[in-house]
């Protein structure tokens, strides 16, 4: 049988060792083996910081965004070989959907993310510039740029696509490599997955390695440039947490964790009504799908006392509906754990909650198999039980299959309570469409979970459900369920990257930034700033024009032009006892629609178009007969990569006659790339 290998410091590796034999969770067929031995760990790590890490930083947000979506497409196309091997991992074809083409989902939202959020640069700015002084001449700006290692990302079981491909993605768009060792029971299904990538030649070099097999000595070789993010158990992830070169040099160590999450059903969810349909819809979705080995699967199952005989009966219906066998088999809904040993476990988990609980539904030790042999395969009948809330089992135990627990509450203050005794969870379900009921929960339970999910009748139809983590949210839980956060958008990204607080003259930060910041140089020339394409535009490219006075007449058409009558433009007597104004005073947006015409150069020319507005504040009133006069200066350029144009932001100043700004903008204007 083939064994897996692994790709390193450039190169595919084979070891010389038999290996560990990983079998088809269905048949017991041996599918692979896999073994490490003989990989360099530290030049790896030492490839990956020396070539991957600079071919990275080389390349802008943008460009890095552009090859996430180019591997998305190339993956998407090798879909049907991977559902083929994902079936040997016990998974159904939903089960399948779920890890691969959510994993390719994932490279499409950071592709959509990067390009949509980050700039065209290799420096992201974080925040506002910071005054620091009464003359303006030393200001501050925060910046991150890319850690300079390697982000190491150990993986669970369960999610052999979806788990590399999520952790992947920040890291590569923030510009830092990656180095994927899977779990050992499902790595022939990441194994072909990376083969796919690098066969494609999309990624740069070094900037995606991958270890099949144990992580020997993997650790011991991180330095603080470097991250560990690990997917797994609670127990693991202590020990990783604790290893010596992580406390030593404080690398950045992300867990995610198993966590008993929960799903709570409102008391005014009455058997008829939808949101009880809902929520036993949804416990028993989230006990089958993947055969429960989901870190976000319901583990606890809080339903008001009343309704708890309700609940166990709809949602034994449900589960009696669900075939078990092997996934190739027709009609079968649910698949295998992914080993004999993961089985195992799970029934020495259920043996300990049966010392608290009774089975509602299902046998821990036999179920009808379709298309396999029971005991061959690592088959586990779905199994509901209920039991007393106020043991501490049920709150303590994880058993990491198709098992949840029915859990019943009397009050919202007692399963808030209960909520806690979870220790920390990654995702929480309330059912309900009583809408205090559902803010006291989730205000209650929030700090205990990384998100939150009401559902109701209202959103239950394009609801992505409890257990599907989303790539623009935040993945983690506190407490038991590791402390860290994965995904969450520009989050994920951030956390492969060094925040750094700069400080300096306007000058040096404009220069640093590559964005003009105020109080540094502009440059007033013969050419209208609009009159030049983006490349020849620079920061600091300014134009001043005015003043323009604003006349009562002007004021009295805008009002009836607009119909915006507020009175203190068109009542004299009521604007004079407002306190702000002490008079008429301008529209707002007339003073901006006269600076607009201030500064425009009308002609055809590189600017395309005025696409938006934003940060406008009023800083002082405009009355009648006051002088308008505008400076507007190139702020911020950024070429899209694949259109002929770009964007480009443009400081709006627009001052009265004494020289105080009465209004503060950014104008947002798409230019060609060059002159037509």
């Amino acid at each position: 049988m083939a064994l897996l290998r692994s790709y390193v410091s450039g190169g595919w590796h084979t070891a010389e060792t038999d290996g560990v034999p990983l079998h088809d969770a269905s048949t017991g067929e041996e599918v692979a083996r896999v073994s490490s031995d003989g990989v360099d760990f530290a030049a790896a790590l030492e490839y990956g910081r020396r070539t991957g890490g600079p071919a990275l930083r080389e390349l802008t947000f943008h460009q890095r965004a552009a090859l996430l979506k180019a591997l998305a497409s190339h993956l998407r196309e090798h879909r049907e070989e991977l559902y083929a091997l994902s079936a040997r991992t016990g998974a159904t074809k939903g089960d399948s959907m779920v890890d691969i083409d959510g994993g390719i989902g994932v490279l499409f939202a950071y592709s959509s993310k990067g390009k949509r959020e980050l700039p065209n640069d290799t420096v992201y700015v974080d925040g506002h510039v910071e005054p620091l002084s009464k003359g303006g001449t030393f200001v501050a700006q925060h910046i991150a740029v890319p850690l300079r290692g390697v982000a190491v990302q150990i993986n669970a079981f369960n999610f052999p696509v979806w788990g590399p491909l999520e952790k992947f993605a920040p890291a590569f768009l923030a510009g830092v490599p990656s180095l994927i060792k899977p779990a050992s029971q499902t790595a022939y299904l990441t194994a072909r997955l990376v083969e796919i990538i690098i066969e494609s030649g999309i990624l740069p070099e070094g900037t995606l390695q991958f270890v099949a097999g144990s992580v020997g000595d993997l650790l011991d070789h991180v330095t603080a440039q470097d991250l560990v993010s690990f997917t797994g158990s609670a127990s693991t992830a202590q020990k990783l947490r604790a290893h010596p070169a992580i406390v030593r040099n404080s690398v950045r160590f992300n867990a995610e964790a198993d966590s008993l999450n929960l799903s709570i059903l409102g008391p005014d969810a009455k058997p008829g009504t939808t949101e009880f349909d809902l929520y036993v819809k949804q416990l028993t979705t989230e006990m089958t799908v993947k055969a429960g080995q989901k870190c976000t699967a319901i583990r606890r199952a809080f339903v008001p006392a009343d309704l708890l005989d309700a609940v166990a009966e709809a949602a034994s219906a449900r589960l009696a509906k669900t075939t078990v066998g092997n996934p190739a088999a027709e009609g079968v809904r649910m698949g295998a754990l992914a080993s004999l040993e993961q089985r195992e476990e799970v029934r020495r988990s259920l043996k300990a909650l049966l010392d608290v609980g009774t089975v509602v539904f299902g046998d821990p030790e036999q179920v009808d198999v379709v298309g396999a042999d029971a005991e061959r395969g690592a088959f586990l009948s779905p199994v509901l039980l209920k039991a007393d809330p106020e043991r501490s089992e049920p709150h303590e135990i994880e058993a990491f299959g198709p098992v949840s627990t029915l859990l019943p509450y009397t009050s919202t203050e007692q399963v808030v309570e209960l909520a806690a005794r979870g220790g920390g969870s990654l995702v929480g379900s309330i059912v309900s469409a009583d809408q205090e009921f559902v803010r006291e929960v989730v205000l209650g339970v929030a700090p205990y979970h990384g998100r939150l999910l009401v559902l109701d009748a209202d959103d239950a139809k394009e609801s992505t459900g409890h257990g599907s983590p989303m790539p623009q949210l935040v993945h983690g839980g506190p407490g038991r369920a590791g402390g860290g956060e994965e995904m969450g958008g520009v989050r994920g990204v951030l956390h492969h990257m060094q925040r750094t607080a700069v400080q300096g003259s306007p000058k040096v930060l404009s220069t640093v930034t590559g964005r003009w910041v105020t109080g540094a140089p502009r440059t007033e020339g013969d050419v209208h700033p609009f009159r030049k394409s983006l490349a020849e535009l620079k920061i600091g490219d300014s134009v001043v024009a005015g003043p323009r006075e604003v006349l009562q007449s002007d004021v009295d058409h805008f009002a009836e032009f607009t119909g915006d009558t507020f009175y203190a433009h068109t009542d004299p007597e009521a604007a004079a006892a407002n306190p702000l104004f002490g008079g008429i005073v301008a529209h707002g947006y007339l003073v901006v629609s006269f600076a607009a015409g201030l500064f425009v150069s009308p002609e055809p020319g590189p600017v395309l178009a005025n696409y938006g507005l934003e940060n406008l504040r009023f800083l002082t009133p405009v009355k009648v007969g006051d002088t308008l006069t505008v400076t507007l200066t190139a702020k911020q350029i950024t070429p899209r990569i694949d259109q002929e144009y770009g964007e480009v932001r443009w400081d709006a100043d627009v001052t009265n006659a004494d020289g105080d700004s009465v209004a503060k903008y950014d104008v947002l204007t798409l230019v060609a790339k060059e002159q037509s």
